[in-house]
């Protein structure tokens, strides 16, 4: 193996660690995002339920 094809062997696996970490990372912040939106339906929900008790009381 010469020196120009090992240096391109070492250039796609540093891509594609650099891109598994890109993935992760964008998976991460999607994970955040779907548990701020699950938060905001549950005070939603709570807020509607708050009310019927509410209007119940009355």
């Amino acid at each position: 193996m010469d020196k120009s094809s090992l240096m391109s062997m070492l250039d796609l696996e540093t891509r594609s660690a650099k891109t598994k970490k890109k993935k992760r990372k964008w998976r991460e912040i999607e994970a955040i995002h779907d548990q701020y939106r699950l938060r905001k339906e549950l005070e939603e929900i709570d807020s509607l339920n708050e009310l019927d008790t509410l209007e119940m009381s009355m």
